[in-house]
């Protein structure tokens, strides 16, 4: 398996771990008073975020992509629903 096909599984990881801490483990800590929740999905979320940094680091330095590509890339770790957007403009660059 190559650093890319293992970068955009774990982007997708790390988009759906983002979207279950913002819209259910959030709602669950402040609104049902589970704050359990956001303990193990926050972990989970952290870690599949190095990972994707990690991987991303490797990604790139295999595939030579240009900076303003890559600060996308980055970027998207940071908004909810981007790293699928990304996801799908690797497979279509590939």
């Amino acid at each position: 398996m190559n650093s890319l096909s293992v970068f955009r599984k774990v982007a997708v990881a790390e988009g759906i771990s983002y979207i279950l801490l913002i819209f259910i483990a959030m709602p669950l800590k402040y609104f049902a008073d589970l704050p359990l929740a956001v303990k193990y999905t926050g972990w989970a979320h952290g870690l599949l975020f190095v990972l994707y940094i990690a991987f991303f680091i490797m990604a790139w330095m295999d595939n030579k992509w240009k900076i303003g590509k890559s600060a996308l890339i980055v970027l998207a770790s940071l908004l909810p629903f981007a790293p699928f957007y990304v996801d799908k403009r690797l497979k279509e660059d590939n």
